[in-house]
């Protein structure tokens, strides 16, 4: 076989790959069916009579979310700092880096399980979904564009102008339909499929006794603040770390009330073992470092969460023992299909 002959019947291997891989993506859509509430979920609190999730729109707000048109140079878009390999986070960087390799301030929280939402962001300052987007277009170290700017661009865009009119009946692209748009795609970022939630379900699969062990203890010195089944109470808490070398205030700045200095958003525990670093300024790279810190580390703040000061005693005491049997049931909460939906990733836009 001559090498000619070698590349082309290569080419032609690659390319049958492809089609199967998109044929295979193009069933997934086909059967499209919307937002579904999971068992044992609480009622979503998105307002989607406002926005009901469709097929077209969802198809565009996957690929907005994967447009780097959105940022001023072209080349950062939503998908950069949240991959879905990670859980829709950027794994290994505890802050982030923007447009021109610009540092932020922050560790770019996971995108699952938005639906229950009220408030985005570490701090909150965001209490809509279908506004959330502007803040890191218009951010100087995240895309330092401006709104009026990236619909500019996707209107000069083939095949945005076409896609609009499928989801939303006109091809004059407006800031709501956009913000619509990328809102119908996260809302759709559901995680539900972990050992936890199949054992919860009762669907044939059981916690080995470790990990029933460490759910108990879990329950017992966790979940005030992690609260099942999204394991967050999506509160702001102060949990005594010490301030990083910008002081970042956390909820303070937003409303201006003393008594947020210091608080951040409660994370979901969803999925750890795929968003390291933790905690707003992802100062730890494990999650050994995370129990340590609530066990020996707590340190003592005006607006110290009162769980994190029980009887003159500072933060959460865990044995060795109960720490390595709380991180045998955190790993129940990974949910491998998640971060492998194909319906989600940037190939299925290419």
């Amino acid at each position: 076989m001559s090498k000619l002959q070698w590349l082309i019947l290569t080419c032609f291997a690659v390319f049958i790959l492809a089609c199967s891989k998109s044929e295979k993506i193009g069933e997934q859509i086909a059967a499209f069916v919307g937002f579904q509430q999971p068992v044992g979920f609480p009622a979503p609190e998105y307002k989607f009579a406002n926005n009901q999730v469709t097929k077209d729109g969802f198809e565009l707000g996957r690929k907005l979310f994967y447009e780097p048109r959105f940022s001023r140079n072209n080349t950062i878009s939503c998908g950069s700092c949240h991959l879905q390999t990670s859980a829709f986070t950027h794994h290994g960087h505890d802050i982030s880096h923007g447009i021109d390799d610009r540092l932020g301030s922050r560790n770019s929280p996971p995108i699952m399980n938005l639906a229950w939402n009220t408030t985005f962001m570490w701090d909150g300052g965001v209490f809509d979904l279908d506004l959330q987007p502007v803040a890191p277009i218009t951010n100087f170290v995240e895309m330092d564009e401006t709104v009026s700017n990236v619909l500019a661009k996707l209107r000069n865009t083939p095949p945005y102008p076409a896609m609009f009119k499928k989801a939303f009946g006109s091809d004059d692209i407006t800031t709501a339909d956009m913000m619509k748009a990328l809102s119908q795609f996260m809302v759709m970022l559901v995680s539900d499929q972990s050992k936890y939630d199949s054992v919860i379900r009762k669907q044939g699969v059981s916690f080995t006794p470790e990990e029933q062990q460490g759910y108990s203890i879990f329950q017992q010195k966790c979940s005030s603040c992690h609260k099942e089944p999204l394991f967050t109470d999506h509160s702001f808490r102060n949990n005594g770390i010490t301030p990083g070398p910008n002081n970042d205030e956390g909820r303070y700045p937003i409303t201006l009330n003393p008594a947020d200095k210091y608080k951040f958003k409660v994370p979901s525990l969803r999925n750890l073992a795929y968003t390291a670093p933790y905690m707003h300024d992802g100062r730890f790279y494990t999650l050994q470092g995370v129990l340590t810190h609530y066990n020996s580390e707590v340190m003592d703040m005006p607006t110290l969460d009162p769980l994190l000061k029980v009887n003159g005693k500072l933060g959460i005491s865990l044995t060795t023992d109960e720490q390595q049997k709380i991180l045998v049931f955190l790993n129940t909460l990974n949910d491998k299909n998640f971060i492998k939906d194909e319906r989600f990733s940037q190939e299925s836009v290419k």
